[in-house]
């Protein structure tokens, strides 16, 4: 390799002026051989702690092998966080061998539970998902067992009462020291020219040099010389890995990530152990999962998605969205703290671009279409309450099979007569607990649906309603909107074709009065709401209804109609008493949407809703979970007891 070997070299140390600049990009080239190609468009491929106490510790996944019921090949993806990852295609078989291992950073406030999915892979643009399963990281690691893997069970995304197949995967905390030295001596051996085991110093400030950090001569000797504790000028890579270890815990010497590149921040040293760690599992020779992917849908696409991708004509991304970005909208799933993509029809998503994001598609819309639009919904409503339309039902669950849970429906499909009488389903009763029932001062969502919440309507217009008119006050309107609501705290609903399409109180109080306002059928879709060239919530037909809580004051709930949507029926009148939880009505076949504006300074909203919310990132949240807390001042605060007052002479 151009330098003397570690037995033709004597104990003097050679400068760094001898080393070859050639070596050392040889060198670089050779470490970064294990780097992966990130298909996310963000920054880190990493997760970084936001503090030292929340770190839990990182895992190492292996995913074993499966039992299925029928022959394919299969790929397995694990969902963890913001992060998805997939192992390679098994061969023809219905006992698949993956072997495929990740490293997860398991953090205190986190995620904890992983979504393992197993795909059929004979379609072209996408694999089939056929069985899942979800695993608690941290409860799994306190098992008490001998076995060092463990089999679960994977059920059908229809209904989870039902066993598609069997999964193996073994689970175990990381020593991140341990794997530090394994990595150690995998570099250290790209350095070991002539394969002897043994390094010389030469070799060793080659890699030095390769690892970014420009360490002084004199601290290359002593870390080198405290290794060489014979003094005969070469050393064994097992003692060089275990004092570069120990190095890189006292005073790290990489500056830059040999695995991905990234530049490291050696102040922050936890992170930068986190991230070595992490890494470092791509280059141990073991076979690691395929990362860089944000959902399971991304990371199951074959091969003519990858071309789209390639191409820009699909792309995958966290936030505002739109135009051909647009294409894939992700939520962060509040229960299971990861990202899930929303189904929707590609042809669907094509047409709403056309409309929604150009001049050209919304002129059309003002000569004429939007009474077109309101015919077609009409039409569609009458259709999907006739008999004929029950067909439609299994289709409809088949297409949302991951995302509609058939065992919390409180009937069996048989039992729905048209396509309307499953769209407008019950639940069973507890399926949808109501957090702290008791304190009426926690408002809690409202419906089955994707959240955005905004301290202001300030917030909103920056961070997600691009349509130039919206307002408070165009939205409530004239006869119901107070100086209180137009600063207050805006909260929206999105209700997509799947949910649960029955909305609750989100407090308790009484129900002043409710107004219908006439408008559009335009869809409730992100392409259309970050549109500059329309404004869906404004126009659209919806009802406003008011009501008077002691804790937040006056609330105003706004149900909106979409495309599609031909009625919104409530359950309630003027001057019923509510109690939080409780159902309020429900929108018949289509999107929709539920707004509930806050008074000024009355409610605190929860800080993960706006935090995700701040990245233009909707929260998939269900009836009755914790929306925020009153902060409203009780009438009369801070005035004197006038009672306890004594007059002076």
């Amino acid at each position: 390799m151009g330098h003397g070997s570690s037995k033709e070299e004597d104990s003097s140390f050679s400068s760094d002026a001898d080393t070859k600049p050639s070596h050392i990009s040889q060198l670089k080239k050779r470490l970064h051989l294990h780097r992966r190609h990130h298909h996310s468009t963000r920054g880190s491929s990493h997760q970084k702690l936001h503090a030292a106490e929340d770190f839990a510790g990182i895992a190492l996944l292996t995913l074993i092998n499966a039992e299925m019921k029928f022959k394919d090949k299969w790929l397995a993806c694990i969902s963890f966080g913001e992060q998805t990852f997939r192992t390679n295609i098994s061969d023809q078989t219905d006992k698949p061998i993956w072997n495929c291992e990740r490293k997860l950073l398991l953090e205190r406030s986190g995620p904890r539970v992983a979504r393992i999915s197993v795909f059929e892979t004979n379609r072209l643009s996408k694999n089939n998902l056929i069985g899942y399963c979800d695993i608690n990281i941290l409860d799994y690691l306190t098992l008490d067992s001998d076995s060092e893997f463990e089999t679960f069970d994977l059920f059908d995304p229809i209904s989870s009462d039902i066993l598609v197949g069997r999964i193996c995967l073994s689970c175990n905390v990381e020593d991140p020291i341990e794997t530090e030295k394994n990595f150690a001596r995998r570099i250290l051996s790209i350095v070991d020219y002539n394969e002897d085991g043994k390094l010389s110093f030469s070799e060793f400030s080659d890699l030095i040099n390769a690892f970014g950090n420009n360490v002084a001569a004199s601290k290359k000797e002593e870390l080198f010389k405290a290794a060489d504790t014979n003094g005969d000028g070469v050393v064994s890579m097992d003692e060089l890995a275990a004092l570069l270890a120990l190095q890189q815990e006292k005073e790290p010497i990489m500056n830059c990530c040999p695995v991905c590149g990234e530049i490291v921040e050696v102040s922050d040293k936890l992170n930068t152990v986190i991230h070595l760690t992490l890494c470092f599992g791509e280059g141990t020779g073991n076979q690691v999962m395929t990362g860089g992917f944000l959902t399971e849908k991304q990371a199951s696409y074959g091969w003519m998605f990858k071309l789209s991708e390639w191409a820009h004509f699909s792309s995958y991304d966290v936030g505002l969205n739109s135009g051909s970005s647009a294409s894939h909208i992700l939520v962060y799933d509040r229960k299971t703290k990861r990202l899930v993509e929303e189904l929707i029809d590609a042809k669907i998503v094509l047409s709403m671009r056309a409309i929604y994001q150009s001049k050209i598609g919304l002129g059309l819309m003002d000569k004429g279409a939007k009474d077109i639009l309101q015919s077609i919904s009409e039409r569609q409503g009458r259709q999907m309450n006739s008999v004929e339309s029950a067909k439609d039902i299994l289709k409809f669950v088949e297409f949302f099979k991951d995302q509609i849970n058939m065992a919390e429906v409180k009937y069996p499909l048989e039992h729905f007569k048209t396509f309307n009488d499953f769209f407008v389903r019950e639940l069973k009763p507890g399926a949808r607990p109501i957090a702290s029932m008791e304190c009426d001062d926690v408002a809690v969502c409202a419906a089955d649906s994707r959240l955005m919440a905004f301290k202001s309507v300030q917030d909103s217009l920056r961070l997600w309603i691009k349509g130039r008119k919206f307002s408070i006050q165009g939205l409530l309107g004239k006869e119901i909107c107070s100086s209180a609501f137009v600063d207050g705290t805006l909260v929206i609903f999105r209700l997509a074709p799947q949910d649960y399409h029955r909305f609750h109180f989100p407090v308790s109080g009484t129900i002043e009065q409710f107004v219908d306002i006439p408008g559009c059928l335009y869809t409730v879709n992100p392409i259309a709401v970050n549109s500059k060239y329309c404004n869906v919530f404004t126009e659209n037909k919806r009802v406003v209804s008011i009501i008077s809580t002691a804790e937040f004051g006056k609330v105003a709930f706004v149900a909106i109609g979409a495309t599609m949507v031909g009625s919104i029926t409530f359950v309630k009148k003027e001057g019923d008493i509510v109690k939080k939880g409780d159902e309020f009505g429900y929108f018949s076949f289509g999107g929709s949407t539920v707004i509930c504006v806050f008074e000024k300074d009355a409610i605190k909203i929860d800080d993960d809703l706006i935090v995700n919310s701040e990245r233009s990132l909707e929260t998939l949240v269900s009836v009755g979970m914790t929306l925020g807390v009153s902060i409203k001042k009780p009438a009369g605060a801070g005035l004197p007891n006038l009672e306890s007052c004594v007059l002076g002479d």
